[in-house]
């Protein structure tokens, strides 16, 4: 075992043995955000460690490309201010978050609705971005909601809406956890009418989820709508890849190895493809699950939801409003759709406008024109002259969370081999990070070591 003299010396080396091999103390296979979490705590606590992505480029599904001067997200999920692990993660100081206009605005029948409107306060630490507001100021959101609307029936609906989000605001996790757990779309219509189910909280869900059925876990259907609750909805600045990006900056240079498929692995080593054998100590296995269950057979792989994300550019913004636009009639296909370049400036070059669209599930064969004709509708313009820029479709997006669900899967398989990732914990980028930060707490705890400053892990056994 190492102690931390040991770790701390060979902590930005990888060693070179006689057989032709690699030596390292952690190999960690797949950069996306949960395997750069663990590897920043990890090299924090002086091991060394070699992380290996298959694919050109670091983040998994938190990738963006660069198209005609565009950044262009291929998923594309959204956070909110109120993450704790955006703000806890060390390496994410630096992180800027561009926050959408205050609530969202939902399109139903032809008609717009918009839910909430709280003033914008910043809070001090974590990532930056305007709006940014600590728990103490954290329910504005959800008191927004009990504005009066144009409609005695609506006005009802609405405060209903607010007070109960208000109540979620203030409701810790660990009570959240303890609720009952049944599909959100059972708990939900226990406790709102219907029409404010199915008109805003199922388009909403499903812009944070993933899931357009309401399917998912009714505790973290809760979580997600706390979240909303007590944060707005924001991108990072630049596209979602800047998020893993910061982290791979802040590990030892040489660190992060694109290109490199693994094909076995084990507590000792790790084969691949074309790049011979690392020996190691313990192995993080932070691949998407499918992955991780070819590598090793016997892992749950979890149900998904599918999501494509196209991006246009048009002569002419439809808005300069920075809303996101969430469809409430189930016909789509736009889920939800937002002039990025608004939200982001940086996202498009010279002032062009970007507007990025979301459809779940399996889309339809002809989804570039049904999109651009929905489109049409929900900005009130002609879409005939809009560009496409690119079109991603992403079968394994979203791990599903269908009740039960387990927010805490064990990331310890065996003492030296672990797993994370959203299917470990939620699914959702703060997911991820916590997943990794318990990979590498349960690590470290196996070694007997602790990272600077962090407290120790507690980890559920395997």
């Amino acid at each position: 075992m190492l102690n931390s003299a040991d770790s701390a010396r060979t902590a930005q080396r990888t060693d070179v043995e006689d057989d032709g091999t690699r030596a390292v103390d952690v190999v960690v296979v797949g950069a996306g955000v949960a395997g750069l979490a663990a590897a920043h705590r990890l090299t924090g606590a002086g091991l060394s460690v070699a992380v290996l992505e298959a694919e050109p480029r670091i983040g998994g599904r938190m990738a963006t490309e660069a198209v005609d001067g565009f950044l262009l997200d291929r998923v594309g999920p959204l956070l909110t201010l109120s993450y704790e692990e955006l703000r806890a993660t060390p390496g994410l100081d630096g992180l800027v978050l561009r926050p959408f206009a205050p609530g969202v605005l939902v399109h139903s029948d032809g008609r717009y609705a918009r839910w909430g409107a709280p003033r914008p306060r910043r809070a001090a630490g974590g990532p930056r971005g305007a709006g940014h507001r600590s728990v103490g100021g954290a329910f504005s959101v959800a008191r927004a909601l009990a504005s009066a609307p144009r409609h005695p029936a609506a006005s009802l609906d609405q405060a209903r809406l607010g007070a109960s989000l208000v109540r979620l605001a203030a409701t810790p996790t660990q009570r959240l956890l303890a609720r009952p757990e049944r599909t959100a779309r059972e708990a939900l219509t226990a406790r709102l009418p219907a029409r404010t189910v199915q008109g805003v909280l199922r388009p909403l869900l499903a812009a944070l989820l993933g899931d357009p059925d309401l399917g998912m876990s009714s505790r973290h259907a809760d979580l997600a709508l706390r979240a909303f609750a007590r944060g707005r909805l924001t991108v990072p600045q630049g596209g979602s890849a800047a998020l893993p990006e910061q982290l791979a900056a802040a590990l030892p240079p040489g660190t992060v190895r694109t290109g490199v498929r693994v094909t076995e692995a084990s507590v000792s080593r790790v084969t691949t493809e074309r790049h011979g054998v690392f020996r190691c100590r313990s192995v993080v296995l932070a691949t998407g699950a499918r992955t991780a269950a070819a590598l090793l057979p016997g892992l749950r792989t979890p149900d998904f939801h599918a999501v494509t994300v196209l991006h246009h550019t048009a002569p002419v913004a439809p808005t300069g409003d920075p809303t996101l636009v969430l469809e409430s009639d189930p016909g789509g296909p736009v889920a939800h759709t937002a002039v990025m370049s608004a939200v982001d400036p940086s996202r498009a070059p010279g002032g062009r406008p970007l507007i990025t669209s979301t459809v779940l599930g399996t889309p339809p064969d002809d989804t570039e024109r049904r999109v651009r004709k929905h489109l049409a509708t929900l900005y009130g313009t002609s879409t005939d002259e809009w560009e496409l820029l690119a079109l991603h479709h992403t079968r394994d997006a979203v791990p599903a969370m269908t009740p039960p669900h387990d927010a805490r899967r064990p990331v310890r398989l065996l003492a030296g081999l672990y797993a994370c990732g959203d299917h470990r914990a939620t699914s959702t980028p703060q997911g991820a990070l916590a997943s990794g930060h318990r990979a590498a707490g349960a690590l470290l705890s196996d070694l007997g070591l602790r990272a600077p400053d962090e407290p120790a892990a507690e980890e559920e056994a395997a």
